[in-house]
């Protein structure tokens, strides 16, 4: 009996086990990388402009407040914050070279020294000044230190007077890249930037990245070349100076790309919007419109709302770092406090790549990044006038990996057929030859003098194949329609890993196009083209002739009706019935998802306010529905429309719609499932 019952019990408890590790939630990304936060001085409000980390492990620390910090034992759990330098203008760029820091002030480049050694900055010395018109938002970043040891610095565009929405270069080089000797020489670079923010060094060459706005659709990854236009007009009204290595003229420009400058019958300027349903100008066509210009695209999108608002540092991840992403880059993003990974390849000679989520969940925006010693990546994040998800006006912490390999597409790469993916664990060969695990769409943004760009020409691809590689690292697809400047998404949530079945902790890349490689096509018999989705429907069985208790009503969901006048039942809407989460348990959803960057609980801002959706009376689904597809004409009210989210998960999502329909009134009371503003 003792060994029947052993058996039994032991049975019970293997099922149990077996059937825990199918219910196992596949792991996220803060289950490799952790955030921790530097612990600074009581009352130091650190609205870091630019970190850079010394050669013996030190970080220094810019702030928007004009202070330089040294913090000494940077990753202890007690760093010591020593005041090095104070009383600068707006800095938003810290580096470190031979005994000196360099800063980009608001109007120049300037190098600080400790002359006498007491640790404190004492020589003070104007590398290069440039204009300024007095614009508060002539912001200078920079400098990032050339491969031949001279800085490039970025300058932010002015915007109009009357016409608030223009970005404007009212004083020569404003909307360039200069490029800066130590003796104070500049080069003009290029231009065509609005908000360049973000700059970086990457296989020599270097790179930036720019905020939405006028003239710029989203934002993302641009590799700027001598004498390159990459697309914001302003400062073309400097190329006809003598040491411009940019030949397009504002007047060249202006004859063929229409700026939309429009007034009303009273004289005053119109503020020009989206047009819907318009034959859109596309920034790819500029090659064409301009063959003598030097016109760059993106050499990776970072889709506005999803990868970020307002890209900014960018940091190549170096050997030894982050595991297998070593070699690949990091973007920060302002406004959306997080972080995502690019990686890059060059194709006919020019750059392209993919970009995908790595990290979210800052206290702040993040500005900076820098890497330090022991491998961890310390964060300078700030938001005072330029709202960002997280809860603070200001931040550092460090993010540490903790050598665990995370699930994910660890690159994916452009071929004749289709694209290639390699993934950093076996894949489970069953759900990665199914080609009902695959989804891909191409879209890009229209190209015009509006406040960003709504995604147009967005086309579902057909997969005609897939062939995973013999060790489960590769998974070669074959997708017919390929567009050339197109943003590529690709949606793999129905592949699994050998490891725990699990799925990848972010499943969609967006790779853009610009060139499709020359080379061997995949054959499709050499492929898998089994596809679930479509597989035939098994007969259905008869059921046992046994008498059945009838099972309870569903309950009807409110706010949708069937044409006789009962309420609709949705599908999926069981999981939503139960009682609506709090605002505690869904906070770390919202601004996992960035949600928190557009909308709050009971006040406007970017988007409505999640009480006003709540009054809409939408169903749970129906909101689901409406954050993978956003309908922009029910708010016309808003200027900036918002964008497709369909990498929130279902399960997210439904939770994230239950919580913003409880806010809304019940029989004329307040609903008290949100705080208060």
């Amino acid at each position: 009996m003792k060994n029947i019952h052993k058996l039994l019990t032991g049975g019970l408890l293997a099922a149990a086990v077996s059937i825990n590790a199918l219910a196992q939630e596949s792991p996220k990304e803060e289950d490799f990388f952790k955030i921790l936060k530097v612990t600074a001085p009581e009352g130091t409000l650190l609205e870091v402009g630019g970190l850079t980390v010394l050669p013996n492990g030190d970080l220094g620390v810019a702030t928007r407040r004009g202070d330089v910090w040294i913090v000494e034992n940077p990753t202890s759990r007690k760093p010591f914050f020593r005041k090095f330098a104070t009383g600068l203008h707006e800095i938003l760029g810290l580096t470190y070279k031979d005994g000196a820091f360099y800063c980009a002030q608001r109007g120049e480049l300037t190098k600080m020294i400790d002359s006498d050694k007491n640790g404190k900055a004492d020589v003070f010395e104007t590398v290069y000044a440039w204009p300024l018109s007095g614009h508060y938002h002539e912001y200078s970043f920079g400098p990032k230190i050339a491969p031949d040891g001279s800085f490039f610095v970025t300058g932010n565009v002015a915007f109009g007077d009357e016409e608030w929405w223009r970005g404007e270069s009212r004083v020569p080089w404003r909307g360039w890249t200069m490029k800066i000797s130590e003796n104070g020489t500049m080069q003009p670079w290029a231009t065509g930037m609005r908000s360049p923010c973000g700059l970086g060094i990457f296989d020599g060459e270097l790179f930036y990245a720019d905020n939405q706005g006028d003239w710029m659709g989203s934002g993302g990854v641009v590799h700027v070349k001598k004498g390159a236009f990459v697309g914001h007009p302003a400062g073309l009204r400097w190329t006809g100076m003598a040491n411009s290595p940019v030949k397009l003229t504002a007047e060249q420009f202006n004859a063929k790309i229409d700026e939309r400058r429009r007034r009303d019958e009273n004289g005053r300027a119109i503020k020009p919007e989206n047009i819907a349903n318009e034959s859109p100008t596309l920034l790819y066509t500029m090659k064409d419109q301009f063959p003598n210009a030097d016109f760059q695209t993106p050499a990776v999108w970072l889709p506005h709302g999803i990868l970020g608002i307002s890209n900014s540092e960018i940091l190549e991840i170096p050997q030894g770092a982050f595991g297998p992403f070593a070699g690949q880059l990091l973007v920060g993003d302002q406004g959306m406090s997080k972080i995502s990974r690019v990686f890059m390849e060059k194709v006919n000679g020019e750059y392209q790549g993919g970009a995908i989520e790595f990290r979210n969940g800052f206290r702040s925006g993040v500005l900076r990044m820098a890497w330090a010693k022991d491998g961890s990546l310390f964060v300078g994040e700030t938001n005072r006038g330029w709202g960002s998800a997280g809860e603070a006006n200001e931040g550092l912490q460090r993010l540490v990996w903790n050598g665990a390999v995370p699930f994910e597409m660890r690159t994916v790469k452009a071929m004749p057929d289709g694209f290639e993916v390699e993934f950093t664990k076996p894949v489970d060969r069953k759900s990665a030859e199914d080609l009902a695990s695959y989804r891909v769409e191409s879209f890009l943004y229209k190209y015009h003098s509006v406040y960003g760009s709504p995604t147009i020409n967005k086309e579902a691809l057909p997969i005609k194949g897939v062939k995973v590689s013999e060790d489960g690292l590769k998974a070669r697809l074959i997708v017919d329609n390929l567009r050339k400047y197109y943003i590529h998404q690709l949606t793999l949530d129905g592949v699994r890993g050998v490891e725990g079945s699990y799925s990848l902790v972010h499943p969609i890349a967006y790779y853009t196009l610009n060139n499709i490689p020359d080379g061997q096509k995949l054959a499709v018999s050499e492929a898998s083209t089994k596809n679930s989705a479509t597989a035939p429907a098994t007969a259905p069985t008869v059921a046992p002739t046994t008498t059945k208790k009838a099972a309870p009503a569903k309950k009807p969901v409110t706010g949708e009706s069937t044409p006789g006048g009962k309420p609709k039942l949705v599908e999926g809407q069981a999981v939503t019935m139960a009682k609506a989460p709090t605002y505690d348990e869904v906070k770390g959803l919202l601004s996992r998802h960035t949600c928190l960057a557009c909308h709050q609980a009971n006040k406007r801002q970017v988007g409505p306010a999640y009480s006003d959706v709540a009054k809409r009376k939408y169903t749970n689904d129906q909101i689901v529905e409406l954050i993978y597809n956003p309908k922009p004409q029910n708010w016309p009210d808003y200027a900036t429309e918002m964008p497709p989210m369909p990498q929130v998960p279902k399960a997210d999502a439904l939770k994230i719609a239950a919580w913003i329909n409880s806010l809304a009134p019940a029989s004329g009371s307040e609903s008290s499932g949100a705080p208060k503003p």
